[in-house]
């Protein structure tokens, strides 16, 4: 029987209800479900998978229910294995999640059918170095931020791209983002929205000392390295503003576009425009 795996949004009420007419519509087109264990909370159901280890369920479908941060984790977490998402907004606005809960249905009965379409999100690939070797890597389908904790104290970057000195400046931080992250934190520090299916990068500086520091898109085959020269305590490197390490003096972090990609389906064309005019009123007067 084919599976498909379920991720939810914790504290979300009316997942009592839906996840129980979800998992019987599946079951009724011969669909087996993965639960999460957020999703087995809303249905009493204590032995689910854990997320990290769902892919190897090897799931044709992953749904998602809940908003952009949901979606984020999800999508990290699948990957590397080219399942298709279909995530269903229940969050506050959800820029990544465009498929409202009314849509659920008739777009999961279209990819039954092979009606629906499949949106590529790239991803990108960054790694910590310390020490002179890689201490973490991630690949991030919106950005990695560099940033100050509770101290009011800038830091001291260093940019390069593909070896080659871009800037130097102090800022409170530094955001390097996908074109699907530049309407993330990338859009709230005044960089550029970027369509996601333009090959780039975005680097962003948070709040920079000099005016004369802006944001900039590099080519998406291009590495960028930032080093951090001089920092406050309690500076942290988020990636998708979910997983964080403390960073420390001399640390460097390589950015490049991954070798993996996010295969998000969807049924009509709302498309990035369509979004920003409805969630954030862009272009209205």
């Amino acid at each position: 029987m084919p599976k498909v795996a379920i991720i939810s949004k914790p504290q979300k009420p009316e997942l009592a209800t839906l996840l129980p007419e979800l998992l019987l519509w599946l079951r009724e087109r011969d669909y087996e479900a993965i639960l999460d264990p957020t999703s087995g909370v809303y249905l009493g159901m204590p032995n689910c998978c854990d997320r990290a280890t769902m892919p190897a369920q090897n799931p044709e479908l992953v749904i998602v229910l809940g908003g952009d941060g949901t979606l984020l984790s999800a999508a990290r977490a699948f990957a590397r294995y080219d399942v298709p998402i279909l995530s269903i907004n229940l969050g506050s606005l959800g820029f990544l999640t465009e498929v409202p809960l009314s849509e659920l249905y008739i777009t999961l009965d279209g990819w039954i059918k092979g009606k629906c379409s499949i949106d590529e999100r790239a991803m990108m690939h960054a790694e910590l170095w310390r020490g002179g070797k890689i201490f973490q890597q991630w690949d991030a389908l919106n950005d990695v931020v560099m940033s100050k904790g509770a101290i009011a104290r800038m830091g001291d970057y260093t940019v390069r791209l593909d070896e080659q000195l871009v800037a130097q400046f102090r800022a409170d931080g530094i955001i390097v983002s996908t074109p699907t992250g530049s309407t993330a934190y990338n859009l709230a520090a005044a960089g550029p929205i970027v369509m996601a299916s333009v090959n780039a990068l975005i680097v962003t500086p948070i709040c920079p000392h000099l005016l004369t520091i802006r944001p900039i898109v590099v080519p998406g085959d291009a590495e960028i390295s930032v080093a951090v020269e001089g920092i406050a305590d309690q500076t942290y490197l988020t990636v998708d503003g979910q997983e964080a390490v403390e960073l420390k003096l001399n640390d460097t972090l390589h950015c490049r576009r991954s070798q993996y990609s996010v295969r998000m389906i969807r049924l009509g064309e709302h498309g990035l425009f369509s979004v920003l005019r409805s969630k954030l009123k862009w272009g209205q007067r």
